[in-house]
């Protein structure tokens, strides 16, 4: 495939770049669901949700885990800019268990104790998903 086939992603969050690689196909968590993104799209810029995303090099299908932030399609490239993402190798799981453990916690305590219900679920959604990219790099191997 040449490179003319392929589209450069970009992912980039406060800390780190966290990947510059040549793709066939990017799909991402857009505000309104997901979107695939190939070679020769039309422009546009949407800002992203807690969810999964993936792209194609080849046979190879990478998956990371991303917490909001923004993406701006262009035809020849994409570049995500995450408040926070992790590839599916370099995630925690034990980590992300004890994640979602505490934001079950919270979500039971929230009406009792006053806690921030909407924030206790927000930080369950992002657990969840942490734990599903880490399932896709386990069933992988």
């Amino acid at each position: 495939m040449a490179d003319k086939d392929k589209i450069l992603l970009e992912v980039v969050t406060p800390e780190k770049v966290l990947a510059q690689v040549k793709a066939d196909i990017v799909v991402a968590p857009g505000y309104e669901g997901e979107f695939g993104v190939l070679p020769g799209h039309l422009p546009f810029l949407t800002s992203l949700q807690t969810g999964e995303m993936y792209y194609k090099d080849g046979g190879e299908t990478h998956y990371l885990a991303i917490n909001g932030g923004y993406a701006e399609v262009l035809p020849d490239k994409v570049t995500v800019l995450a408040e926070e993402a992790e590839s599916a190798r370099d995630i925690d799981v034990d980590r992300a268990k004890r994640a979602r453990e505490r934001a079950e916690e919270r979500i039971k305590k929230a009406k009792s104790e006053g806690l921030d219900y909407i924030q206790a679920e927000a930080e369950l959604r992002r657990a969840m998903v942490w734990l599903k990219v880490a399932e896709r790099r386990l069933s992988v191997q």
